[in-house]
């Protein structure tokens, strides 16, 4: 498939076939694909070995004085030179047809050179005595110059219906649709997380699944390169093009498929790509206005005006999730896109979120847990998750929260049940460290100064369950040292280490203090 275009012929084989004036004929059978090949331009020469001197997909126009004194057969040396060798270089160097000037230095075309060019596929026309070669090259340079005239055309054409387009009150989804009518083409706008967010034209390149998955997967990698990156190439044999979109290159990525670029669809492609990165670009600039409101409702929220927070979602937003819920917070350090989703998932009420101090809140409904599942893989973000059964739960659940996610791992929504830890890190609050802190103070201050090791000998003793053996061996030391060691702790510290709530209670400042 090829871009649209005007009307216009198309410089080829097939073309300058038709030309009546010239009064061309074609001397072998050709195929469809090698008469309806571009060509780039038409040259002469009676070289043996024209081949060097060539570009490719050029036609090639000869008399055939090269082929005298028995060079299609092979030569009076009988090295192999002849029509088979000749063709054969032809081929390989890309050239779409061979045009035999008859009557200039030989009657007919030789037999030998049509049936090589037809064993190797390349279009062999005669030329008559009566049309110069020159009038053949002029009629294919008309075809060009008018094929690229009409490319630019179609170009302006183009770039005013985008314009127009971009006008609407749905801009951003009419331009990429009007593009997707100009190119004939599928045409498909990733936002940063790597989802499709809109998708129109070429129904067939739409509908396949694994192309779809194919582009998907190309896309998420050029996101995760960024830096303004592009690629071509051809995925489960159709031409796909992609470019990252707005700043970094990582707002988004644009995407065409079923459709080779020339030169003047790439130039209409690429006023897209900065008219959407632009547009991308100042959507972000008033997500930061959207963020602080969002901010704003948190603090609302778990201040206990949770009727506040869902009038306002409902005008801006279009909804709020019901009772029950379930809570989640996330890490402060949103990844790259997770504005984006979480911006989709928010529509129509079914998620609310917002960051506050400690990380992004997310707000859904009880029966949609899975979509926190979701968020947490595909930004592979750490998301603690706690259930609310009213509004009036929402703070604390926040709390529980807070702790399944410090204890979470990336790219799961851990609920504080299955959290790993214990109940001294959930009582870890700066009020309990700081008198965890002021109990071992005096113990600390003696290491300080005397250069000595008794808060971590004590450490080591009570995680040996008191045993002076088992703690000499760990530590390499001596059984009376340890004894030593743990009489000093004891009396710096005012506790009787022989009495397990005493023990309990050093071992808790000791954890709790880090």
């Amino acid at each position: 498939m090829s871009a649209v275009s005007q009307p216009a012929p198309a410089p080829t084989l097939r073309a300058l076939l038709a030309r009546r004036e010239l009064e061309l004929h074609l001397a072998t059978a050709a195929d469809d694909a090698a008469l309806d090949a571009g060509v780039r331009w038409v040259h002469s020469s009676d070289l043996a070995d024209p081949t060097p001197f060539l570009s490719e997909d050029v036609v090639l126009l000869t008399t055939g004085t090269q082929f005298v004194d028995g060079f299609l057969d092979g030569g009076a040396d009988g090295e192999s030179s002849g029509a088979e060798d000749y063709v054969t270089r032809l081929r390989a160097r890309g050239v779409r047809g061979l045009g035999f000037g008859t009557e200039v230095v030989r009657d007919g075309i030789p037999e030998s050179l049509r049936a090589a060019c037809e064993r190797a596929g390349i279009p062999l026309f005669e030329v008559p005595y009566r049309t110069p070669f020159i009038a053949v090259a002029r009629a294919a340079a008309e075809a060009i110059a008018a094929q690229a005239y009409a490319r630019r055309s179609w170009a302006l054409d183009a770039q005013r219906a985008l314009a127009l387009a971009a006008l609407r009150p749905d801009g951003f989804d009419a331009t990429l649709a009007e593009l997707a009518r100009q190119l004939g083409a599928w045409v498909g706008l990733y936002d940063a997380s790597g989802a499709l967010s809109h998708a129109h034209g070429a129904a067939d390149v739409g509908a396949n699944s694994r192309l779809r998955e194919a582009v998907d997967a190309e896309a998420a990698a050029l996101l995760r390169r960024g830096g303004g990156t592009g690629a071509a190439m051809r995925l489960h044999g159709t031409a796909v093009t992609l470019q990252t979109l707005g700043s970094g290159g990582r707002r988004g990525v644009l995407a065409t498929a079923g459709v080779d670029l020339d030169q003047e669809a790439r130039a209409v492609v690429t006023a897209v790509v900065g008219t959407t990165g632009l547009a991308l670009e100042q959507r972000r600039m008033t997500a930061g206005a959207w963020s602080r409101l969002r901010a704003a409702l948190v603090d609302l929220l778990v201040g206990g005006r949770p009727e506040l927070v869902r009038d306002v979602a409902v005008d801006a937003w279009g909804g709020h999730p019901s009772a029950p819920y379930v809570v989640a917070l996330a890490d402060s350090a949103a990844p790259t896109g997770a504005r984006e989703l979480l911006d989709q998932l928010a529509t129509n009420g079914r998620l609310f979120y917002g960051r506050d101090d400690d990380g992004v809140l997310l707000v859904a409904a009880a029966s949609d847990r899975p979509l926190l599942d979701d968020v947490a893989e595909r930004l592979t973000w750490r998301l603690g998750v706690a259930d609310a059964a009213t509004d009036a739960d929402l703070a604390t659940a926040r709390e529980r929260a807070r702790l399944a996610r410090d204890r979470g791992r990336l790219g799961a929504a851990t609920d504080i049940a299955d959290a790993p830890g214990d109940l001294l890190g959930d009582l870890a609050t700066p009020a309990a460290r700081a008198r965890a802190g002021a109990e071992l103070e005096r113990l600390r201050s003696h290491d300080a100064r005397h250069g000595t090791a008794l808060t971590a000998t004590l450490t080591t003793w009570l995680e040996h369950d008191g045993a002076h053996e088992a703690t000499a061996r760990a530590l390499g030391l001596h059984r009376h040292t340890i004894r030593a060691r743990i009489a000093l702790a004891q009396r710096l510290l005012g506790r009787d280490l022989s009495s397990f709530p005493d023990r309990a209670a050093v071992w808790a400042a000791l954890r709790l203090s880090g």
